[in-house]
């Protein structure tokens, strides 16, 4: 899979929050110049990653980063963390629900690569709890990408559709990091990658470039069952109203940031179910509607 550059430039940066909406980069650029970058140093982000890497939760960045600054970490976090974890084969979008985004005092989501040991394990692996500083799990999907087409597609469900070659169902496994999580924010979300860490891959699905698949992915029932816990069910709507809304959106961010989806490239579409604690025992996501029978992906911690 193609490898992803994550070193973000000052423009790119800038441009991906002056862009406002209606506004594109290409204006942004005309009318305003980029403020300043206070990004976090080299060495600071190198600590980070050599604590999270160890599993220790790390301080959060003070409440003056930016949400371009936490971009500018973030860039320097991953770089760091693939010496462990790979190199990144896609993009993990977080905060694509109303909820999440209230929780993390943002009005839109976020976007962090993802490494290949993210997507390793399959249905049915056995994993440790204990695999991050914070280490949480929720339900989630993936999407492949078929071709670069992709990034022309624009929002019709169907067009999205023509452009995609699997949609795998996915349990994610994030590392929320932070030694204080009531500090999380958007920015510091950013700053650690998006929590970007472990996951779990069920049999891939082929997806139909049709309506009605479209409207399957949307109407289908996404239940989060967890060991001596009551089942957390949420519809397709619940990210950004239909889970292929979420590419548009990170078509548009990329091009911020001057990179494009590539053919390959994997795209965790957003969490279903709130993150929760990852404790020992069996997981498992069940996508109900989406075919003729529920597809599955499981999980055990120990």
């Amino acid at each position: 899979m193609r490898r992803h550059s994550t070193a973000l430039s000052a423009a790119a940066l800038a441009l991906a929050l002056l862009a406002g909406p209606g506004m594109s980069p290409a204006r942004a650029a005309s009318e305003a110049p980029p403020p300043e970058l206070t990004c976090p140093d080299d060495a600071a982000m190198q600590a980070m990653a050599a604590s999270l890497l160890d599993k220790a939760p790390v301080q959060p960045f003070g409440r003056s980063l930016s949400l371009r600054d936490g971009l500018c970490a973030q860039g320097k976090l991953v770089e760091a963390m693939k010496k462990r974890l790979g190199d990144t084969v896609g993009w993990k979008v977080g905060l694509t629900n109303a909820a999440a985004q209230k929780r993390f005092g943002t009005d839109h989501p976020v976007a962090g690569p993802i490494y290949a040991e993210t997507v390793r394990a399959k249905s049915g692996a056995t994993l440790p709890a204990k695999f991050g500083a914070r280490p949480a799990i929720e339900a989630d999907l993936l999407v492949r990408v078929k071709d670069a087409g992709i990034n022309q597609a624009g929002e019709n469900h169907v067009e999205i559709l023509r452009h995609i070659d699997q949609v795998i169902p996915f349990i994610e496994m994030p590392d929320l990091a932070l030694e204080d999580l009531s500090k999380m924010n958007g920015p510091n979300l950013l700053a650690i990658g998006v929590g970007a860490r472990l996951g779990v891959v069920g049999a891939p699905i082929l997806p139909e470039a049709t309506e009605d698949f479209a409207r399957r992915l949307g109407s289908m029932t996404v239940t989060l069952q967890a060991e001596g816990k009551e089942p957390s069910s949420a519809p397709g709507t619940a990210l950004l109203g239909h889970p292929l809304n979420v590419i548009p959106w990170l078509v548009k961010e990329l091009a911020a940031r001057g990179t494009a989806l590539h053919p390959g490239d994997l795209i965790s579409l957003g969490g279903f179910s709130p993150a929760l604690p990852a404790e020992p025992g069996a997981w498992s996501v069940t996508y109900s509607g989406l075919q003729a029978e529920p597809a599955r992906v499981a999980v055990t911690l120990e």
